[in-house]
């Protein structure tokens, strides 16, 4: 056997095992990386269905639509403190248990939740994402840069 083609050989096994291994993933983890809470993807289906209680789908995109949920997990992993993501974590785990299946059911139990810190976390975060979002600057916000436009036949009452 020539050493330059077991050289090779052994470097695409190792490239192989390399890319397979990462592709090894069990599917069930949430599709963006948190460094500290962990969820699950049906956590993150169900922060979708809540945020979408939220802010629905009407003429304009809805917060599914804008993927609010994703923002609203990072947003929760990196900006909030630990008593605060154990508290969303918990809210999340009850309203998995509390099996809510069709959207009026969801506004419904959100609607119950007002003084609650999970959907305090969830309402306030959903909200900013919206504003912030690339939909909302683009097409609701009307932007003018200062000083704005010059108008020089305005008529002045005096």
């Amino acid at each position: 056997m020539n050493r330059r083609t077991a050289i090779k050989q052994l470097f695409i096994v190792a490239g192989g095992l390399m890319i397979a291994s990462s592709c090894t993933g069990s599917g069930d983890g949430a599709s963006i990386e948190l460094q500290h809470i962990k969820l699950s993807a049906d956590d993150e289906a169900l922060i979708g269905d809540l945020v979408e209680a939220i802010i629905p789908k009407t003429d304009s995109p809805g917060a599914k639509d804008l993927n609010l949920h994703l923002f609203v997990m990072k947003m929760v992993d990196d900006c909030h403190s630990p008593e605060d993501q154990e508290a969303f974590i918990n809210g999340l785990e009850q309203a998995r248990k509390a099996g809510l299946k069709t959207e009026a059911e969801r506004v419904a139990y959100l609607q119950n939740l007002k003084e609650d810190v999970f959907f305090n976390i969830l309402k306030r975060r959903t909200l900013q994402g919206y504003l912030n979002s690339e939909y909302v600057m683009k097409n609701k916000l009307i932007y003018e840069l200062v000083p704005g436009r010059y108008d020089g036949a305005v008529k002045v009452n005096a």
